[in-house]
């Protein structure tokens, strides 16, 4: 789809209200958190994604940030796209939008890479982004997040999640990446993760 037409078809703005938000307009938004959209790990999710308009802007910015600051060294330019991919978060009503997304975000990331490091890419580092926008950007409707069954997540085949399923995967995913910020989520898992955790601890 071009990246600047903002419909798709007309009976998927009756269906679904899809109208794509206009680049102009996209980045008159994000100028007015400016810093945070050029801060490595702040946090994005956009609960009606579409196919990016937004969250391809946010990675452009930060990944501007990593190239300014890390362009002179591949692990450290590595480890902190990483960090920039891992916090951008995406949740659509519509299947083709979030694997549209997906693609468009790894293919953001993966012109920044190799215009850096050309034949020095990395394919682990590939796949961990892969892993990581699979992970992150979810097909499901934010609007009725407690009372679905039918999220599925790209990672886990053959298998429909509960919008509480979400939820507890969000939680559990910043439990383990950012665990000093998960009291920020105000979601009601912190007893069943312990538990988890103390069920699952290996024997010394």
């Amino acid at each position: 789809m071009n990246e600047k037409k903002q419909v798709k078809s007309k009976k998927r703005v009756a269906d679904h209200g899809e109208v794509f938000t206009n680049e102009r307009e996209v980045n008159a938004m994000l100028d007015l958190v400016k810093n945070e959209t050029e801060r490595i790990d702040s946090r994005f999710l956009e609960p009606a994604c579409g196919n990016g308009n937004f969250l391809a802007e946010v990675l452009r910015r930060k990944l501007k940030v990593v190239d300014q600051r890390y362009g002179n060294n591949q692990m450290d330019w590595e480890r902190y796209a990483v960090i920039a991919v891992s916090s951008i978060y995406g949740v659509d009503i519509l299947e083709d939008n979030a694997k549209e997304c997906r693609e468009r975000l790894y293919t953001i990331f993966d012109d920044f890479y190799t215009a850096l490091f050309k034949d020095k890419c990395k394919e682990e580092c590939r796949r961990s982004i892969r892993f990581l926008f699979d992970r992150n950007i979810l097909w499901g409707d934010a609007l009725d997040f407690t009372n679905k069954d039918d999220y599925r997540i790209n990672l886990i085949k053959g298998k429909t999640f509960s919008g509480y399923h979400i939820l507890a995967y969000f939680y559990v995913s910043w439990s383990l990446a950012i665990p000093e910020l998960v009291s920020q989520l105000n979601l009601p898992y912190e007893t069943e993760y312990k538990m988890a955790l103390a069920m699952h601890k290996p024997n010394k």
